[in-house]
């Protein structure tokens, strides 16, 4: 199998101005005041206190994160994800919706901007510092998202060394590639094995109650599964399937309410995580 055919790597770059400023001076006085060492603790200042329009472009930075990550693969190169084919044109198709959400937002934080500098005033009293706030035409600048795109390595190179270095270069490629495919692989079985240890372990104990998204969270997983399945791995897929018949397509009404059903699908949930251990030793 050529990876370079069946994926592509992908880097999330998210900038955003997080509003909040180390104040030395009120630093000083708190360890002064408490006869502590000037490395005993540092005070971080809020500069904008109590504003939804930056939180919501916060949140929304965590959801779009959250979304790359689950979508994605991992590939060896801290902020470099694997992101198979087959799941590229629905992950990007929702990450430029996102990244539209996104830009709204800041649009809102920006058009509010000037009166949250003078709201905060209020809230920070002798912290205030008109020093520590960007002018309303720069704020702009400290807002950014991008998703690069880049083709998986592929051991052809033409150019012009020795063919002794070329070589080295060469097998180092496919070792790294083949390292991370390996990687990546795993991560898709652990993924699903996750959930299936979650479903176990809640409907195990009788007592134990759950929320609708430990069933909800495994139905995901399985509908995302055959798009991350970047080698077509039978195996796999058949678990996939076993998961979904056996444990996502149950009720939670009624795993709540009848105990027998509660208990068996526990013991469904913990044959297909024996099952699923076999396979991931051999991966």
């Amino acid at each position: 199998m050529n990876l370079s055919d069946r994926a592509l790597l992908v880097q999330l770059s998210i900038s955003q101005w997080t509003a909040r400023k180390h104040d030395k001076r009120a630093s000083k006085e708190v360890t002064e005041a408490n006869a502590a060492s000037t490395s005993a603790g540092r005070f971080n200042k809020s500069l904008l206190p109590m504003n939804d329009y930056l939180d919501n472009v916060h949140k929304k930075s965590g959801l779009i994160r959250n979304m790359y990550y689950d979508n994605t693969l991992p590939w060896g190169v801290e902020g470099t994800q694997m992101l198979p084919s087959a799941n590229y044109l629905a992950f990007m198709t929702e990450f430029r919706k996102q990244k539209a959400e996104w830009e709204q937002l800041v649009s809102e934080f920006i058009d509010h901007y000037d009166y949250l500098k003078a709201n905060a005033q209020r809230f920070l009293g002798t912290l205030y510092n008109d020093a520590d706030y960007p002018v309303a035409t720069e704020i702009i600048s400290k807002f950014k998202m991008d998703m690069a795109v880049f083709p998986v390595p592929s051991n052809d190179f033409r150019v012009s060394i020795g063919s002794d270095e070329l070589n080295r270069i060469q097998q180092d490629v496919e070792r790294r590639v083949q390292e991370a495919q390996t990687t990546a692989t795993r991560d898709v079985w652990q993924r699903l094995f996750d959930k299936v240890e979650k479903i176990a372990e809640r409907l195990s104990d009788p007592t134990s109650k759950f929320r609708d998204s430990l069933i909800e969270n495994a139905r995901e997983m399985c509908e995302l599964l055959p798009r991350l399945n970047f080698t077509d791995d039978p195996q796999l897929e058949a678990m996939r399937q076993e998961v979904e018949s056996k444990l996502v397509s149950m009720s939670v009404e009624v795993l709540r309410s009848d105990p027998l059903v509660r208990r068996n699908t526990a013991a469904d949930a913990k044959a297909i995580m024996d099952k699923m251990s076999v396979f991931m030793g051999a991966v």
